[in-house]
């Protein structure tokens, strides 16, 4: 959406809000977590092609699996926001030729995966259920994947896993949920509305939502990738998430973006995945 449709509904929700503070709250968040995107193109079809196809479930929502079929480790990857596993394209030769059992899944409301919305505490409940079955040792998650990454692990402490990557990853939910508040202009009528949504959903304010305080409870080995360039989460996440990580290696970089596609990552990640 351009900067102009963006602001024009965040001042039609700020006057809905003087009639109503939570009924635009309500929307608001709605707004927030539908994603536009992340349904398969074409192309994208094509990368997932050539995995095995698998429908596990959640709560009655269907969660899309892919599957790789390797005699070595097995690694999940929990692609971001508006993406699909199709994203994973770039490295899954890479995995394949180190003999890895590759899983991918789509998110909540992503690719093949059932639902009209997605955040990052839903999908942490769709990555328990596709790792208490397949017991990755590695985990890999970009974005908001690598957020629910943290989350599961959090809440789950599943054994299996021994090493987390989590690239361009959010620190903290408040700070996406500011950025938000503040890309859409919203009053303070529907920022104080979203955060109380928040408690009654949730049982928790907005600040509990800690994925940097979060790994202090992980003994797995982390990887953390951020870009000094990242336009999507500020580099200042990773940072954070490398001072509140004890057991992890942090690799800034510069120029790559959020998306942390360039080929030059894909060694040391393998390298650190086969440590």
């Amino acid at each position: 959406m351009s900067s102009f449709v963006i602001k024009s509904i965040g001042n039609a929700l700020n006057a809905t809000s003087l009639i109503s503070s939570k009924y635009a709250s309500k929307k608001a968040l709605n707004l927030f977590a539908s994603p536009r995107k992340g349904r398969y193109t074409e192309a994208q079809t094509k990368i997932i092609d050539s995995a095995l196809f698998e429908e596990l479930s959640y709560q009655g929502q269907s969660i899309a699996v892919y599957r790789w079929k390797g005699n070595g480790k097995t690694v999940l990857l929990a692609h971001g926001w508006e993406s699909n596993a199709s994203r994973w394209s770039y490295i899954l030769n890479d995995l394949k030729a180190q003999s890895y059992n590759i899983i991918a899944l789509d998110a909540p409301a992503h690719g093949r995966s059932d639902g009209k919305q997605c955040n990052a505490i839903l999908y942490s409940e769709f990555i328990n259920i596709v790792a208490k079955k397949y017991q990755p040792e590695i985990v890999i998650g970009h974005s908001v994947g690598g957020m629910a990454t943290v989350f599961f692990m959090h809440n789950y402490q599943l054994s299996s896993v021994k090493k987390l990557v989590l690239l361009g990853a959010p620190a903290h939910f408040t700070g996406v949920f500011s950025r938000y508040k503040s890309m859409m202009g919203y009053n303070n009528r529907i920022s104080k509305g979203l955060d109380n949504i928040v408690i009654e959903r949730f049982g928790k304010p907005v600040d509990y939502f800690s994925a940097a305080n979060f790994t202090k409870t992980i003994e797995a080995e982390g990887l953390i990738i951020h870009d000094k360039k990242d336009r999507i989460i500020p580099f200042e996440d990773g940072q954070l998430f490398a001072n509140r990580y004890k057991n992890s290696k942090f690799i800034e970089t510069n120029g790559f973006g959020h998306g942390l596609k360039d080929e030059s990552l894909t060694p040391k990640i393998i390298e650190f995945i086969n440590g």
